[in-house]
């Protein structure tokens, strides 16, 4: 079979790239390589997939390629995107063309090349400040909170649509809170590890009573994998793909410190605009259709993490 992976480079697409061409899929991947972080992590990542003979490389914006039309792929694993949350409240308007127009164009090729699904990443942003926890993929998204978050639920809106106009099978998964090795030198976990082992500071924003549900790398691409699947030929859905377990900010800071057995020192700032104060998935939906069953802890997958950090600092 014929996987198209968009955002190949990045965190969670160059680890579901490895597992699937480890499983003798053949594999497209297609990445700008753009430098809203560094882009020799972005390489790095690259290397390891090209020493895999499955493996063909596109470096190529998803805003205008033609990548479906010239691969043909069986299905597509959509996950290239414009992130974070804080970056898009300075440059909304890249967001919007990225996320938006980039996905839009993918679901054209789609429809006109045949693809038999289309598997696209969402965000637990979507549920924006929303109360009533754990969220759950039925809720009212009315309180959206970044231009990020719009973006993705932009996104989700024109998949549902190319759904109803032309049967075209699509799965949207929201991530909650990713981390892991080779993971986003953006967020928290690769930033606060870093940091403490650097004995440096980092910026801590609000009183750390906001909470968040990180989800363990291997985990979310078992969950990818179950999409990719489709046990039960679905062909409109969307599933959150979280832990389950979420933790306060200062919980997390306290297993920060554990696992590095070193003091954090930090920064203590008012909360940032686009930030929610929770995140915490209901996966029963995921473990009913994909057979997602996320089995690290938070402790065990920061152990990891951090061991992994050790090895590049």
């Amino acid at each position: 079979m014929k996987i198209l992976v968009t955002g190949c480079c990045g965190f969670i697409g160059s680890h579901l790239c490895e597992k699937l061409l480890n499983e003798k899929y053949i594999i497209f991947g297609i990445d700008n390589i753009n430098d809203y972080y560094k882009v020799s992590i972005k390489q790095k990542n690259l290397d390891i997939l090209k020493k895999y003979d499955n493996f063909t490389f596109y470096k190529e914006s998803i805003v205008n390629t033609n990548i479906v039309q010239k691969t043909q792929p069986t299905i597509i694993v959509h996950l290239a995107a414009m992130a974070g949350v804080r970056y898009s409240l300075e440059n909304p308007c890249l967001y919007i063309k990225n996320n938006v127009e980039g996905q839009t164009n993918l679901l054209e090729q789609s429809v006109k090349n045949n693809v038999e699904l289309f598997i696209y990443a969402s965000s637990s942003s979507v549920y924006g400040k929303n109360t009533k926890v754990p969220f759950q993929e039925n809720d009212e998204l009315n309180n959206i909170n970044s231009p990020y978050a719009a973006s993705k639920r932009h996104c989700e809106i024109m998949a549902n649509l190319y759904n109803k106009l032309y049967k075209l099978p699509v799965i949207g998964l929201r991530f909650f809170t990713v981390y892991g090795p080779r993971g986003r030198p953006d967020m928290a976990p690769y930033k606060f590890l870093s940091k403490i082992l650097n004995s440096e500071k980092f910026d801590k924003y609000g009183t750390g009573e906001s909470y968040r549900d990180y989800t363990y790398i291997d985990d979310i691409v078992n969950g990818i994998l179950g999409a990719i699947k489709n046990k039960n030929k679905k062909t409109c859905e969307v599933y959150n793909l979280g832990n389950s377990s979420p933790v306060s900010l200062n919980e997390f800071i306290s297993l920060c410190e554990k696992v590095t057995k070193k003091k954090a020192k930090f920064n203590q700032l008012p909360d940032q605009p686009g930030d929610v104060p929770k995140t915490y998935a209901d996966i029963t939906k995921a473990k009913r259709d994909l057979d997602y069953n996320p089995s690290t802890t938070l402790e065990k997958g920061l152990t990891q993490t951090f061991n992994w950090l050790k090895t590049i600092n």
